[in-house]
């Protein structure tokens, strides 16, 4: 009885065993891709048992993206052009006619390029003054971490910075004459570099004008504005030159000097009888410097009313008897 029991077993139809692993993979690999190219999403079974349909999915949670039946070991789907919102988790699933079978998550990343950054300088602006700490700011509104800048200063590099999260960057130095012409920055996070337009900055006093190359030179206005200052100064000097030279030779000239008098009384005795009008002389000495000067001043003598009448009587009476 036995024997036949174990014919009838082995007479009746085993169903094949069904699949049991099932995996995500990505091309390109690694789950990384730059924005607008393309993503494809390779899913694998371990064992074909006839048509098995496959199932793509994106999030944790689930949103279905594609349905495929075929009777091969791998199915593809794939995404044309990724967006930076197309960044996400994806896996898929194999149904051989049982329970369909998921794979694990694979998170996709999507490297963006930097778009265009924007230079703009920090509180002063375009425009500044010389010995002023100038803030230089390059932003690319657009990019995936991290972001490299660097600083120029017409093709000179000034200096670097970095965003390891994102979003924009800055470099500070003290402003010089030198520093007067063209800025700009450039963006790069390996995915290519982009410049930023070039942006002038004005020195207080000085002035850009452009050349045919487009560089700009610094023109006569500070020049001009020193030579005004220097002029005033050289006046100033002059006129006080000027003005010690009249002092000195004022001091040093004898004719100039103030005289210093000594008067002495008259050497003539004075006659008894004063009805003649006598002259009174008086000796002065001046004295400059080393050199004694003697000058005799004549000082006529004041009579009084009725001794002038005497004198013109009298003097008219001897002129007639030496007439007569």
């Amino acid at each position: 009885m036995l024997p036949w029991l174990l014919l009838l077993i082995c007479a009746l139809p085993c169903e094949p065993a069904g699949i049991s692993d099932v995996s995500l993979k990505t091309r390109p690999p690694g789950g990384w891709v730059m924005e607008g190219d393309k993503l494809v999403l390779i899913c694998s079974v371990d064992r074909v048992t006839g048509n098995i349909t496959y199932f793509w999915y994106r999030g944790a949670l689930g949103f279905q993206l594609e349905t495929k039946t075929q009777p091969s070991l791998t199915a593809e789907f794939e995404i044309s052009d990724m967006k930076q919102s197309d960044a996400d988790q994806y896996y898929c699933a194999a149904n051989d006619g049982h329970d369909p079978i998921p794979s694990e998550l694979v998170s996709i990343h999507v490297r963006v390029p930097v778009s265009r950054p924007v230079l703009t300088f920090g509180d002063s602006g375009t425009q500044a003054v010389l010995g002023d700490l100038v803030e230089l700011h390059c932003k690319a509104l657009r990019g995936s971490p991290p972001i490299f800048y660097q600083f120029y200063h017409e093709s000179i590099i000034l200096g670097n910075s970095s965003a390891p999260s994102g979003g924009g960057a800055s470099f500070n130095f003290s402003l010089t004459a030198e520093h007067s012409g063209n800025f700009s920055c450039e963006a790069s996070n390996g995915q290519g570099a982009q410049r930023s337009e070039v942006v002038a900055l004005n020195l207080t006093g000085l002035s850009l004008v452009p050349t045919e190359n487009g560089i700009s030179h610094l023109s006569l206005g500070l020049t001009g504005w020193l030579l005004g200052c220097l002029s005033l100064i050289t006046m100033a000097l002059i006129f006080c030159y000027w003005l010690k030279r009249k002092i000195g030779r004022q001091s040093e000239d004898p004719v100039r000097s103030p005289p210093q008098t000594v008067l002495q009384g008259s050497t003539y005795p004075k006659p008894p009888d004063s009805r003649q009008p006598e002259p009174l002389y008086e000796n002065v000495n001046v004295v400059s410097g080393n050199e004694v000067y003697s000058l005799v001043y004549h000082t006529p003598q004041v009579l009084e009313p009725a001794a002038a009448q005497h004198v013109r009587t009298h003097g008219v009476s001897e002129v007639q008897g030496g007439i007569a």
